[in-house]
């Protein structure tokens, strides 16, 4: 073996065992997590404990067990007495409410990001049974997923679960919608709006594809070169350097401000035909396409009222019909005829994002990738074909990961230190769960059924 392979080797051996030792590393800080949670729990117990003895008439004086044993904890460890006593609270809420995903937690089989989503997507769920159903079967996504990518799904899970109607939800959410400023450092503030989750998206995705048009709009302004005019002078051109993020925020402020994306489109009217619209994705039951109560899934939020989803099918120009298998969940087809488009229509469905594990991008701006690349032979069929971003289709081009798709449309990664990650169809991983769920209930036992 000669050097190069002999540092190459201890490259993947050094690698390895970084990604082994921060692995468990993570697994002991969620076991600490837990700890804290348990030692928090403990303190609300005993603030519990001696409040019962205080006669309920004196209100006021039942106040201060909890108030001075959450001070001594603050004081121990230099925090706010109030902000410990919010502590307690939580921890006290948690453990009560989600003793399983607190235990997943003290495993590590998941961390504190996953928790506070199955705490936030739980909480409205009042009957203890229905809870209990839910967080199994929220687990079961939380330990296959990222935070960020499982939320959607336990988001939809718990509005599968919950009694109330969707629709009523959606409508008592929806009251608290408002606009609020809160002032920063350096004479900047935060301006920032509660909003039903699909106008949200909708704002920030054509605030997006505005900022993407100034970009492109200005490098194809440098490319043309500077210029000497009619008198001879040399005209440069500026370049524009602002961030993508800075880019929304300079069109998010001139949209509101003046009615236009940009300060010289403000002495012109757009025409309609170049008006850029905002682009969302949902799926929606076709027995709520006929006035079913269930909820439609919104791509990259979780849940959508009814109502809305029938409205915006409504006024869609274009939707696509999808079949999944009843038993699994899996996505089969569409009911497209060209093979090219039906491939495309496909897999937008089943992939919905990127399907590098834990990647968000919409579909819609990834590349479709051949998972055996065509130039070695690979079939341009279903099976071989999934949705990347440009980050990660060149990540799997230019270094040694690989990947290999399973019938189910799971794409098996493999890192170059040898190490396995799946990546499942959004749709399916939510259909198992809500099966397991649906299970539960159908058969009256309590969990872990």
């Amino acid at each position: 073996m000669n050097s190069s392979s002999t540092r190459s080797v201890d490259a993947v051996l050094s690698v390895s065992g970084v990604v082994a030792e921060l692995v468990e590393t993570e697994r002991g800080i969620a076991a600490l997590q837990a700890r804290q949670l348990v030692l928090l729990g403990r303190a609300g117990a005993i603030a519990a404990e001696q409040t019962a003895g205080i006669p309920l008439a004196l209100q006021r004086e039942r106040e201060f067990p909890l108030r001075s044993i959450a001070a001594e904890l603050g004081a121990a460890i230099r925090r706010s007495d109030r902000g410990m006593q919010n502590r307690i609270h939580q921890a006290t809420t948690l453990l009560d409410r989600f003793p399983a995903a607190v235990a997943a937690l003290a495993a590590g089989r998941i961390d504190v990001g996953h928790l506070r989503v199955i705490e936030e997507a739980g909480t409205p769920l009042v009957d203890p049974d229905v809870r209990g159903l839910f967080e199994q079967a929220a687990l079961q996504v939380a330990e296959r997923e990222t935070a960020g990518r499982a939320k959607p799904i336990i988001l939809m899970l718990a509005h599968r679960l919950d009694p109330a109607p969707a629709t009523e939800r959606h409508v008592t959410a929806a009251t608290t919608r408002r606009v609020w400023v809160r002032d920063v450092e350096d004479g900047m503030a935060e301006l920032v709006a509660l909003l039903p989750a699909h106008l949200a998206h909708g704002i920030r995705d054509r605030l997006t594809r505005y900022a993407r048009q100034l970009h492109d709009e200005a490098a194809a302004d440098a490319a043309g070169g500077d210029g000497a005019g009619a008198d001879g002078a040399v005209a440069v051109v500026p370049v524009d350097s602002r961030t993508m993020d800075q880019r929304r925020a300079d069109v998010f402020a001139d949209l509101l401000l003046t009615g236009h994306a940009t300060a010289a489109d403000s002495d012109a009217t757009v025409c309609e035909t170049d008006a850029i619209i905002a682009h969302i994705q949902v799926t929606v039951p076709a027995a709520t396409l006929t006035g079913g109560d269930a909820p439609a899934t919104f791509h990259g939020h979780g849940p959508l009222d009814p109502a809305a989803a029938r409205h915006y099918a409504s006024v869609a120009t274009s939707w696509d019909r999808l079949f999944h298998d009843p038993a699994t969940g899996t996505l089969l087809g569409t009911d497209t005829y060209r093979p090219t488009a039906e491939q495309r229509r496909f897999l937008r469905g089943r992939d919905e994002h990127c399907r590098f594990p834990g990647c968000r991008a919409a579909a819609y701006i990834c590349d479709i990738d051949h998972t055996i690349d065509h130039a070695h032979g690979g079939p341009t069929h279903l099976c071989n074909l999934a949705h990347l971003c440009k980050r990660h289709h060149t990540l799997k081009h230019h270094t040694a990961w690989t990947v290999t798709q399973h019938p189910d449309g799971t794409l098996e990664w493999t890192s170059p230190t040898g190490q396995h990650y799946l990546d499942i169809p959004h749709r399916t991983l939510e259909f198992t769960a809500t099966a397991t769920a649906t299970a539960g209930a159908d058969s009256g036992a309590p969990p872990p059924f």
